[in-house]
């Protein structure tokens, strides 16, 4: 896969696949190009004539009523970077560092920001060559952009000092050094291009749109986690049919309601509600619990609230973000507010949020599954053999999921709007603080990995106890909906190894760990391996929905 910088255009998922090591082109399309030159033409014409700029002619924030003269105006691109190299901490993960590179050059090329094409060009090289640079998490509070996150990026690229450090080929590099391995030398930068590199949202954008490209994945996974738990719960079919859904229509109900019905369709553990077929329900409840019977209602606006992200980031992703720009057909000068990344930390807080509840509902579901007043004849804490004695089964389980649970629920506050209002002489007095709102994203879709995979294990001992219950074999496939027997392979297989019809995934306790298992499956959604592909239609689905 080639991913192409045009400038518009690129998606969470493009993003996502040069996150992860895809290569880049940048595109040959003659008008592309053309507008990239132009800008930088008309801003090389306004400076020649001696025309006012901001950050171009004039310092920076609140001491932009100084104007430099024009042997200045080299000098003062080296300073807009070279006085941002003021962090140290945790690093930024390479996938984030990757993203935000694409989506620098990305906006580069939109042709607005007056820098020459051979700069954009070099952010090409260092991602075809996995070169690197050393980016921190912290230091933007995504006003004039990321800053500082940025710099880190611009500095390496431009050869700016060799204090600036590289990961490539397996070493760590100075910049200058990394340079020389790509056949490559230091650039000299000329007027606004110093500014054009760092003032931008690209750093927490990147950041957010990995964030949901995970994020997307393991909402279906999610879904299909509910579908196994519907299944070990003998839940009515009721629940997702299209009139109920048709008569309350929000798009995400009436999603959830539809891949619900799908991923149900052909199981004998879903109770019909079917005339003629309701007597099973005698002396018990008449309709399901409200976790299963409001499955569709509940998890609808997380569905929309995840698509209203990622088409916030995606839009974006593919915008011009620096400040000033340049038209590069009349060549007016805009000095713009477009470096503010309030979109990109309002849809990370949301995203946050929208997890916490998705693990809520999924936690309210395991109590169902592990308490036998509940679970419809199920063992308590979902023991395999019952009759051992000692056995305590998924217990422990279970209250690890409650650690992580509310840790999910507390990345759900928001950020955006605990800014300061005093930053940077009182000009920054409004800023998005988007690079810490899409730092805590990240951090959220790590322990909404884990969780989910605590509670994909779950699903595959309470389907596997339900199977042996209808069909006398501990293997679910016996049971289960086409759509879910995938998914429950592939995690049976990456927990323990196949289906087993004379014993469930967890018999006696004292058999075998539970971690291993736990690390099996979390390992297979890290890698993106046979579980996320079992349910890849759903993540297909609720891209298309997003889009």
């Amino acid at each position: 896969m080639i991913i192409e910088i045009s400038g518009d255009g690129l998606t969470i998922a493009e993003i996502g696949a040069v996150a992860r090591g895809a290569k880049v082109r940048l595109s040959d399309d003659p008008e592309v190009l053309g507008r990239v030159a132009r800008s930088r033409e008309q801003l090389c014409a306004k400076v020649a004539r001696g025309e006012q700029i901001y950050g171009v002619t004039t310092l920076f924030g609140g001491m932009a009523d100084r104007s430099l003269g024009p042997d200045q105006l080299e000098e003062l691109q080296r300073v807009a970077l070279w006085h941002h190299k003021s962090t140290t901490g945790p690093r930024l993960p390479v996938a984030d560092v990757r993203a935000a590179m694409l989506l620098r050059a990305n906006s580069l090329m939109k042709g607005v920001s007056g820098v020459r094409l051979e700069i954009v060009e070099r952010f090409a090289a260092f991602l075809n060559a996995g070169a690197h640079p050393h980016v921190y998490q912290r230091g933007s509070i995504g006003a004039s952009g990321d800053l500082v996150p940025l710099t880190y990026i611009a500095g390496p690229v431009m050869g700016l000092d060799p204090a600036f450090l590289v990961d490539l080929d397996g070493e760590t590099l100075d910049a200058h050094a990394a340079l020389a391995r790509l056949g490559l030398k230091p650039l000299a930068l000329e007027p606004k291009e110093g500014l054009a590199l760092n003032n931008g949202t690209g750093a927490s954008t990147g950041v957010a749109a990995n964030a949901l490209d995970r994020a997307m994945g393991l909402a279906a996974l999610a879904l299909g986690v509910h579908a196994l738990y519907a299944q070990a719960l003998c839940a009515t079919d009721q629940s997702f049919a299209p009139f109920i859904h048709r008569v309350k229509p929000h798009p995400g109900q009436v999603w959830t309601a539809a891949r619900m019905a799908e991923l149900l369709a052909g199981s004998r553990a879903i109770r019909s509600e079917a005339a003629g077929e309701r007597g099973h329900r005698a002396g018990k409840l008449i309709q399901d619990r409200y976790s299963l019977r409001c499955l569709p209602q509940y998890l609808g606006p997380v569905f929309d609230g995840i698509a209203a992200a990622a088409r916030q980031v995606e839009t974006e992703a593919n915008c011009a973000n620096d400040n000033p720009l340049i038209d590069p057909d009349s060549g007016e000068i805009y000095h713009t507010g477009n470096f503010l990344a309030q979109y990109t930390g309002v849809a990370m807080d949301s995203l946050r949020y929208q997890l916490g509840l998705l693990a809520k509902h999924v936690d309210v579901q395991i109590a169902l599954l592990m308490t036998p007043e509940f679970s419809g004849g199920l063992s308590a804490s979902l023991v395999g053999n019952a009759e051992g004695g000692v056995n305590v089964g998924l217990k422990s389980l279970q209250l690890g999921g409650n650690q992580m649970m509310p840790l999910l629920s507390f990345y759900g506050q928001s950020i955006v709007d605990r800014f300061p209002t005093h930053a940077e002489q009182f000009n920054q007095n409004i800023n998005s603080q988007a690079m810490n709102s899409a730092n805590l994203a990240r951090e959220a879709v790590d322990v909404l990995e884990h969780y989910l995979s605590v509670a994909l294990l779950i699903g595959v001992q309470a389907v596997e106890l339900r199977a042996q219950l209808i069909a006398g074999s501990y293997d679910a496939r016996e049971i289960l909906s086409p759509a879910t027997a995938t998914l429950y392979e592939a995690a049976r297989n990456a927990a323990a190894g196949p289906p087993d019809a004379a014993r469930p995934l967890h018999w006696n306790d004292l058999d075998g760990f539970i971690q291993p298992k736990v690390e099996g499956i979390l390992g297979d959604v890290q890698a993106r391996g046979a579980i996320l592909a079992a349910i890849a239609p759903v993540g297909e689905e609720l891209r298309s929905f997003a889009s």
